[in-house]
């Protein structure tokens, strides 16, 4: 008798030890799903965020730093949110490589990572870059650009929120001055070694609503090395443009808006302004020519 109670007490014991056993495993399972919960947790899903814009442009070719002159440039850059608004931007360039030091238009984000929310969750703390306050008391991240008129991964730390938010950001190589591309990254009218005289040329312009569009060819004439294009708007409600900060009147008083404006270069998205009347109050839109060197054609 005392033996088949020891048999029972020795099956019992080995089944509450196999209990014990799974009862742990099952503990395990739960908590590695609650640690990928908590990952996932941090960042923002897409119904959490607005609608993001398409900032990566058809045709656009990456600009490395290799092809812009050591300096210090005031560029524009394009985020796929609006609530990551970036309302100036200083890019430094030094021996080919590209920093930027991003304004911000708010104070709601504690830290960038250059790269996507899931990587910044897996990645260490000391790769965050936090913001630095300026004079201003404006918030500021100062970032590694690895190409101009590229899609560069970015995700922001909300500080409310406490969450990533995935952007992508384009520094516009449109917005250098065109002096600071290094010789060969643009063609300029010396390399062409274009004669005085007149030619036509093809002209594409984008920008603004996409509603308006210029005449093309256009008319170019050449003299003393310095080119000019005779621009015919779509529309007559053009008042002035702006060329490198210096502001061109109409030359005509009927008809669509014409204009004669110096050319930078060719073969590359030259950034221009041009002043509307058309809506309630006048407006300056942003807009870019792109004058083909292939097209030229001397009349």
């Amino acid at each position: 008798m005392k033996k088949k109670f020891l048999s029972v007490i020795a099956v019992l014991t080995l089944a509450m030890s196999l209990l014990s056993g799974c009862g742990t495993n099952s503990s395990a399972d739960t908590s590695g799903s609650a640690d990928r919960g908590s990952a996932d947790s941090q960042i923002a899903s897409s119904s959490e965020m607005v609608t993001p814009e398409q900032v990566v442009e058809e045709g656009m070719e990456p600009v490395s730093g290799s092809d812009v002159k050591d300096g210090v440039y005031q560029v524009t850059v394009d985020s796929s949110s609006s609530m990551f608004n970036i309302t100036s931007c200083e890019l430094t360039v030094q021996n080919g490589e590209m920093t930027a030091v991003m304004t911000m238009g708010g104070t709601g984000y504690l830290y960038v990572f250059m790269g996507t929310g899931e990587e910044a969750v897996q990645a260490d703390e000391s790769t965050y870059i936090p913001f630095v306050e300026n004079e201003k008391g404006e918030h500021t991240f100062t970032v590694p650009v690895e190409a101009l008129d590229a899609g560069i991964e970015c995700t922001a730390f909300s500080k409310n929120k406490e969450k990533w938010y995935d952007r992508t950001l384009v520094f516009r190589a449109d917005s250098l001055p065109v002096d600071a591309l290094a010789d060969g990254a643009i063609t300029t009218p010396e390399s062409l070694n274009l004669e005085d005289g007149t030619y036509s040329v093809a002209v594409t312009l984008e920008g603004g609503s996409g509603r308006a569009s210029v005449e093309s060819p256009a008319a170019l004439t050449v003299a003393n090395g310095t080119v000019t294009v005779k621009l015919i708007w779509s529309s007559s409600n053009y008042d002035y443009m702006k060329v490198d900060g210096v502001r061109y009147h109409p030359v005509n008083t009927e008809g669509n808006s014409v204009f004669e404006i110096p050319v930078t270069g060719f073969d590359y998205k030259m950034t221009v302004y041009a002043d509307t009347t058309a809506m309630s109050t006048p407006h300056e839109i942003e807009y870019t020519l792109y004058f083909d060197s292939s097209t030229l054609q001397k009349k």
